[in-house]
């Protein structure tokens, strides 16, 4: 993986995440220099498939005002991701006999410097799996923290 634009820590906290995948995305030229610049939201990102094609729903890339075209796209418009019928037809198949989600962990730029979204197949948490997160995560810190005095 390359250098990371933007990441989704809320999918991390609210999803134990299964399984990921890489997949390249439809953009428009003043979408790719927005992210350059870092102005991508995956917060509430998710995939979606219709019609056997897989789109990025949600995910919000700012609009950049150098570029000099006076069209402005919609900066929460659905994109289309670019993945194998295989892995379309996989995720399909998850989600609906499974009941698991589709969603956005990040967006990078790859090592030949083409934009690219990891996505993972995810399985919703409980709110006592949070906590439980949270309190594994704080017993980790302070044993870490403790070792650090010896």
């Amino acid at each position: 993986m390359g250098e990371s634009v933007a990441r989704n820590r809320k999918a991390y906290h609210d999803y134990e995440i299964l399984e990921k995948f890489e997949a390249g995305m439809s953009l428009e030229g003043s979408e790719v220099k927005a992210m350059r610049a870092g102005r991508v939201n995956l917060k509430d990102a998710f995939v979606k498939i219709i019609k056997g094609e897989a789109f990025l729903i949600n995910a919000h890339i700012s609009y950049f005002e150098t570029t000099h075209s006076h069209y402005k796209p919609d900066e929460r418009r659905p994109r289309k991701l670019l993945l194998h019928k295989k892995q379309i037809h996989k995720l399909l198949e998850k989600t609906k006999l499974d009941g698991l989600a589709i969603v956005a962990l990040s967006i990078y730029f790859n090592h030949k410097n083409i934009a690219k979204v990891q996505i993972a197949l995810a399985k919703g948490k409980k709110l006592h799996d949070k906590r439980q997160a949270l309190k594994k995560k704080q017993a980790d810190r302070e044993a870490k923290s403790n070792m650090k005095d010896y």
